[in-house]
């Protein structure tokens, strides 16, 4: 397991976050420091992304920030380029997968299907992401992937909240789970950075109870 892979097991909880202006970047970090959830995935969703992840490894190097939503290679270098530590997929694309491995750079693709984990076990794989979770069936569609991959385990992200976290992270085959609960775009628009860290700080008391 590598040092990244060893730090989503720790935190338990990736932050999924879709900032819209890169003049947020730096309080959301600060918040999510101040709640004990140094780490971040910065979605590709936004054109702020490059520039918010770029702001917020320039300013805290020791916080744990990736790309989410990488869809292709250009968004790759982008990404490695502003400093992102991990990139993070939707589904799986083998030139994006193969891209990362070539830059060794972290790299969590989207599998819902044995066929797709086939692929990313194919390719050397052993942590990946499982979205959109709850559409696909949550923790037992997981089990009953874990059991022919047993190499594997997963980052369920989609439809996870503070309700059911306890729920997936009791999972063996669970690494950590992504969420945006507490980091929601109206909370960033508006502003509310007190209660992202007070949301992070329910999220790591949540994945201490468990993982101690």
């Amino acid at each position: 397991m590598n040092q990244i892979e060893e730090q989503f097991r720790k935190f338990g909880v990736v932050p999924v976050v879709a900032l819209k202006d890169a003049k947020d970047a730096l309080f959301l970090a600060e918040a999510l420091i101040k709640g004990g959830l140094p780490c971040a995935e910065i979605t590709f969703r936004t054109a702020a992304a490059e520039e918010s992840i770029r702001k917020i490894t320039e300013n805290f190097p020791d916080m744990l920030v990736g790309a989410g939503t990488v869809l292709t290679k250009e968004q790759v270098e982008k990404a490695v380029r502003a400093g992102a530590k991990f990139i993070v997929s939707p589904g799986f694309d083998p030139e994006v997968v193969e891209d990362c491995q070539k830059k060794k750079v972290p790299v969590f693709p989207g599998c819902v299907t044995p066929s797709e984990v086939a692929q990313a076990v194919k390719r050397g794989l052993t942590v990946i992401k499982f979205f959109p979770s709850e559409q696909y069936g949550g923790i037992a569609a997981i089990k009953a992937l874990a059991a022919p991959y047993s190499m594997v385990e997963f980052m369920p992200t989609g439809g996870i909240n503070k309700k059911n976290l306890r729920e997936y992270l009791s999972c063996e085959k669970i690494l950590c789970c992504g969420g945006s609960w507490m980091v929601k775009e109206e909370l960033i628009q508006n502003g509310e950075f007190d209660r992202i860290s007070g949301m992070a700080k329910e999220a790591v008391e949540i994945v201490k109870s468990i993982r101690t």
